[in-house]
């Protein structure tokens, strides 16, 4: 693949980007750009499918685009890639996003690096600055004593659900350690979970009024 390609599709993503909050913003995707990068080291793959694939992968997140549009779709038309490479992005890009833990497994080894890197950005304590930015966006409380997470969801239900930020962290954050898919990704994963649920447990004492 000519490197043009990449650098025309960065050109064409990043304003997008910049007009999303601070949870998914154009320093969300250098920072899965690198966690892809140092994951395919270990684990192998295409990467510059990897990185298309990450460049692209919230251009059309349903969280930000607007009714009848499909910026993934438009700018993948426009990059000289070939048939087959235009369907792999779209198959990786299709299996990365939670859905309630619905979600497609990847089939690729492209797919289950960028699944694992974009996941790796969703915990540890980016993912606990990521989480309070997307929900002060949205007006949600930061946590609710009398909520209870939800164990089953569908992805609509996921999607359409206003719980506070830190029950979001029992919805999604506190499973994904479990659900990454390549052994880089669990290695990496482990320290952050123990990040999250320190800083769990601190803010409940801190919210107990415990010293």
């Amino acid at each position: 693949m000519n490197p043009q390609v990449i650098a025309d599709c960065r050109m064409k993503v990043k304003s997008i980007y910049e007009q999303f909050d601070a949870s998914h913003d154009w320093q969300h995707i250098e920072r899965v750009l690198e966690n892809a990068r140092h994951i395919a080291q270990a684990e192998g793959g295409d990467l510059a499918l990897i990185e298309l694939a990450v460049l692209l992968h919230d251009v059309s997140d349903p969280k930000y685009k607007k009714a009848g549009e499909d910026p993934e779709q438009e700018i993948l038309g426009q990059l000289e890639l070939s048939d087959k490479e235009r369907s792999d992005i779209r198959s990786i890009i299709r299996t990365v996003s939670f859905k309630g833990g619905t979600n497609e497994e990847p089939q690729s080894i492209e797919g289950r690096i960028v699944r694992d890197a974009d996941r790796l950005d969703a915990i540890g304590a980016i993912g606990i600055a990521r989480a309070f930015a997307y929900g002060g966006a949205k007006g949600r409380k930061l946590y609710d004593r009398d909520e209870q997470a939800r164990t089953a969801m569908t992805e609509s239900e996921y999607r359409n659900g206003d719980t506070s930020t830190v029950t979001h962290f029992y919805e999604k954050l506190l499973l994904l350690k479990e659900r990454m898919v390549t052994d880089s990704g669990k290695q990496m994963a482990e320290e952050r979970h123990r990040f999250m649920l320190s800083f769990l447990e601190q803010l409940q004492n801190e919210t107990d009024g415990k010293k």
